[in-house]
């Protein structure tokens, strides 16, 4: 399941609805994504999609990850919108047979998801926009992590 939402969520209960459904699997591996704060720096994140475009790269990630590992279900919620520090942005959850394809599969989700989702991240301050605002960019380390899964 794939779900991009200005809605907020409870990661726990969907991870536990998600869990409620995998009665195949011997696993499962979750990743929860968060606002920081950066040292009390920043007090907003804003992201911001291309309706249907995002979502269908989405699709497709999960699609190579099924392909890779056999996994038994995926959920990948994103957020959208304004949310403050301490909300969920993302929970990334795959289910399998086995702990390696569950951790491995989940891990190259998020992978994807920081570096080549569509999403547009901006993050402000206590002042707002104008105390120091910026757009969020990956990191050369983000793109080494998703470059491992190239690999063979």
């Amino acid at each position: 399941m794939i779900e991009v939402t200005d809605i907020a969520f409870n990661p726990g209960e969907r991870l536990n609805g998600f869990s409620k459904d995998c009665e195949d699997a011997g696993a499962i591996a979750s990743f929860i994504g968060l606002v920081r704060s950066q040292k009390g720096s920043v007090d907003k994140l804003r992201l911001e999609s291309y309706p249907g475009v995002t979502e269908q790269g989405i699709e497709q990630a999960v699609a190579q990850a099924k392909n890779r590992w056999p996994l038994t279900a995926v959920l990948v919620i994103h957020r959208i919108g304004t949310m403050g520090v301490g909300e969920p942005i993302v929970l990334v959850a795959t289910a399998s047979k086995h702990r390696r394809s569950a951790f491995q599969s989940c891990d190259f989700l998020m992978d994807y998801l920081k570096t080549d989702a569509v999403f547009w991240k901006h993050q402000s301050g206590p002042d707002g926009d104008m105390g120091g605002g910026e757009w969020i960019e990956p990191r050369a380390q983000d793109y080494a992590d998703k470059n491992r899964w190239s690999d063979p």
